[in-house]
């Protein structure tokens, strides 16, 4: 890793710590020609996963893609970004867990939604309008009553 600040390649690891509930590492740096200190952030990556699209078009998965979304349904909502990377980071988990190279773009918008009832309803309300493609007030209403059951169950 290069110093941010003098950009010599070496540098060492002063210390390491679990953050984001274990989905990611932090860890302090120094120089080793000018013992500037800096912090840097490894993150797990989902590799060789297919998305699978409606049309049947195959493309590689896309982790902005994910976030681009959520940002869409969490606007102007009261979520913190370290609430934002979690959802993230829950949503890519699942995804892994499949244990598959190819997912249905219906795979990834049922586990986006199934995460996101759990962290903030009005923006899984937005999210399925979206994905679902409400046409009327009819199926809206019907989404707002699923999402009414399954809060009494809990």
């Amino acid at each position: 890793m290069r110093c941010v600040a003098c950009n010599h390649k070496d540098t060492k690891v002063v210390d390491s710590r679990l953050s984001q509930g274990g989905m990611s590492i932090r860890r302090r740096r120094q120089c080793l020609k000018c013992h500037f200190r800096f912090s840097t952030v490894e993150e797990s990556e989902i590799l060789d996963l297919t998305v699978v699209k409606r049309d049947g078009r195959r493309e590689a998965y896309m982790r902005e893609k994910l976030e681009s979304g959520l940002r869409k349904a969490i606007q102007k909502r009261p979520i913190t970004a370290e609430v934002f990377k979690d959802l993230v980071n829950q949503v890519e988990r699942d995804l892994q867990r499949r244990k598959k190279n190819e997912v249905t773009s219906r795979e990834v918008g049922e586990i986006v939604m199934n995460r996101l009832k759990h962290v903030d309803t009005v923006a899984y309300i937005r999210f399925a309008s979206v994905y679902r493609a409400f046409e009327d007030v009819k199926t809206f209403q019907e989404a707002l009553e699923h999402l009414a059951k399954s809060k009494k169950k809990r």
